[in-house]
C-alpha cells in the first residue's frame, strides 16, 4: 500500500523543535550506558553477590521478563496513541516511573537482596522502552523522508556522547580503585563514594535518573506534538481496533511484514550484546568499575563517528545498505569475543601472552577483546538508527504511532529468546562464553531475511521514500 505525499507532508518544524526532539537520545542514553551496560550492570553481577554465575542469570532474567512485558504491550499502546493524538502525555508518565525505578538503584548496597534492584530493573526498562516507542513515532511528523536518516542517526550519536559524558564522569570523579582508593586522575571520589560498598555502582542510577529528567525538558517545551484525537476512552477502543487491523494488514504490506520480522531476529542479537556484553567482560578478565569503565568509553567515542558517517551514509545508500552492514560487523565481533579468552584469541588457535604488563587492559588478550569491541562500537548504533529510519520511510504519518509500536515489539518480541538461550545454555555449561555464542544465531538469521526484503519496506520507489 502506497501512501500519499499529503499524508507524508510533515508540518514545518523549527531547528529548536528537533534539536528538542533529538536530545532525548541524549537523555536517554545513560541508563543503558553506565547502568545496564558498562557500570551498574557488571556491579550486580561481579560484586553484589558472591555468586557471579547467578547473578548474571538473574540479569539475563530480568531483561527477559522486561522483553516480554514490552513485547506484548507496545504495539498496544502506540495503536491508543495514534487515535488519541499528543505522544507528549504518555512520554511524561512513564518517565515518572523510569525515574522513579532508575534512582531507587542507590539502595542496592553488598549483601541486599537483588529481588529489589532486579524489580527497579524490569520496571524502568518498560518504562524507558515505551517512552521510546512514543517518541520514535514523533519523528516522521517532523521532517522530510530524506532527512529522516540524517536526524535518526544524529540523535542516536547524541545518545553516545551523552551516555559517554556520563560514563567519563564516573570512572574520572566517583570510581576509585579498591586498593588505592582514588579515581582513573589520582582524586579521592567525590562525595565520599566508597567503593567497598559498591557505591560509585550504586550512584550511577541517581545520576542517569536526574539526567533523563533534565535532558528531556527541550522536548515538552519546544518539539510539536500532534494534535488532540479521541478521548482516552474512546482511544483505547479504537486502539485495539486499529492494532487488529494493522496486523490483518501485514499480511497484504508484506515488504513491512518481512522487515519486521528481520529486525526482531536481529535486534535480540543486538540486545543481547547490549545487556550482556559488560558483564560478559567481567566475568571473564574480573574487570572491576574503572576497566568496564574505560572500555564503555572508547566503544561510545567509536559509536558517536559511527553514527555520524551513518547518517550520511544513510542518505547516499539508503537505510538497507547501512543496517546490513552493521550486522555483518557486529557478527565479527561477537565471533571474535566469544573465540577470545585469558591467554588465546580465536578459540585457541592463536595463543597469547598472560602475563599482564600493568595498567588497564593489561594482558594481550584484553587488548584483542578491546579491539573487537571496536567494530560493536562502530555498528551497534547504525544498526538501530537506521533500522527507525528505514521504517520511517515506509509508513504514513497517520499510522506511525502504531507501526512503531509494532517496530518496538519487533524488537522486544523474541528478544526474550536472546536472553534466555543465554541463560540456559549457561546453567547448562557453565559457561557464559557458549551463552554469548547463541547471539550469532539471531544476528545472522535476521541479516539473511533483511537482504530479501525491500527497500523501503512498503514497496514504494526510492523516490518516493526519499
Amino acid at each position: 500500500m502506497n501512501v500519499s505525499h499529503m499524508d507524508n507532508a510533515p508540518a514545518k518544524t523549527s531547528r529548536r523543535g528537533i534539536w528538542g526532539w533529538m536530545l532525548f537520545d541524549w537523555a536517554a542514553q545513560p541508563f543503558f550506558t553506565v547502568v545496564t551496560t558498562f557500570i551498574f550492570g557488571p556491579y550486580f553481577v561481579a560484586r553484589l553477590t558472591d555468586d557471579p554465575v547467578s547473578a548474571q542469570a538473574a540479569w539475563s532474567n530480568m531483561a527477559t521478563i522486561s522483553s516480554i512485558v514490552i513485547a506484548i504491550l507496545s504495539p498496544i499502546l502506540g495503536s491508543i496513541a495514534d487515535q488519541s493524538g499528543p505522544r507528549k502525555p504518555w512520554i511524561a508518565f512513564f518517565a515518572v516511573i523510569k525515574i522513579a525505578c532508575v534512582a531507587s538503584l542507590w539502595f542496592a548496597a553488598p549483601g541486599s537482596p537483588i529481588i529489589w534492584p532486579v524489580i527497579f530493573m524490569i520496571f524502568a526498562s518498560i518504562a524507558a522502552e515505551f517512552s521510546t516507542v512514543f517518541n520514535d513515532s514523533m519523528m516522521p511528523r517532523l521532517v522530510s523522508r530524506d532527512e529522516v536518516g540524517k536526524i535518526s542517526n544524529i540523535a542516536w550519536g547524541l545518545g553516545y556522547l551523552g551516555g559517554m559524558i556520563v560514563l567519563i564522569a564516573v570512572v574520572t570523579l566517583l570510581a576509585a580503585n579498591p586498593d588505592t582508593g582514588v579515581t582513573l586522575i589520582g582524586l579521592p571520589p567525590l562525595l565520599g563514594l566508597d567503593p567497598h560498598l559498591g557505591e560509585d555502582a550504586r550512584i550511577t542510577g541517581p545520576i542517569s535518573a536526574f539526567w533523563y529528567f533534565l535532558f528531556i525538558l527541550p522536548m515538552f517545551l519546544f518539539t510539536p506534538d500532534a494534535g488532540r484525537g479521541a478521548p482516552l476512552g474512546k482511544a483505547v477502543r479504537l486502539g485495539f481496533r486499529e492494532l487488529g487491523g494493522t496486523l490483518r494488514e501485514l499480511g497484504k504490506r508484506t515488504g513491512i511484514a518481512r522487515f519486521l520480522l528481520a529486525r526482531m531476529l536481529y535486534q535480540d542479537g543486538v540486545n543481547g550484546l547490549l545487556i550482556l556484553g559488560g558483564t560478559f567482560a567481567a566475568g571473564m578478565f574480573g574487570w572491576a568499575t574503572l576497566e568496564i569503565g574505560i572500555y564503555g568509553i572508547i566503544l561510545n567515542v567509536v559509536a558517536i563517528f559511527g553514527c555520524i558517517a551513518a547518517g550520511w551514509l544513510d542518505r547516499l545508500l539508503g537505510s538497507k545498505i547501512v543496517v546490513a552492514t552493521s550486522l555483518i560487523l557486529l557478527l565479527v565481533a561477537t565471533l571474535g569475543i566469544i573465540s577470545t579468552g585469558p591467554g588465546f584469541v580465536f578459540f585457541g588457535f592463536l595463543p597469547l601472552s598472560a602475563e599482564d604488563g600493568g595498567g588497564l587492559f593489561g594482558t594481550a588478550a584484553e587488548k584483542a577483546y578491546v579491539l573487537f569491541g571496536l567494530l560493536i562500537g562502530i555498528a551497534f548504533g547504525p544498526v538501530q538508527a537506521s533500522s527507525r529510519s528505514y521504517l520511517a520511510r515506509s509508513v504514513s504519518l497517520s499510522e506511525a504511532g502504531r507501526y512503531f509500536g509494532i517496530y518496538a515489539l519487533s524488537g522486544r518480541a523474541t528478544s526474550f529468546l536472546a536472553t534466555l538461550f543465554f541463560s540456559m545454555t549457561t546453567y547448562a555449561s557453565g559457561s557464559a562464553r557458549l551463552g554469548m555464542a547463541t547471539l550469532i544465531i539471531f544476528l545472522l538469521a535476521g541479516l539473511i531475511l533483511l537482504l530479501a526484503t525491500p527497500y523501503p519496506a512498503d514497496g514504494s520507489n526510492k523516490t518516493q521514500a526519499g
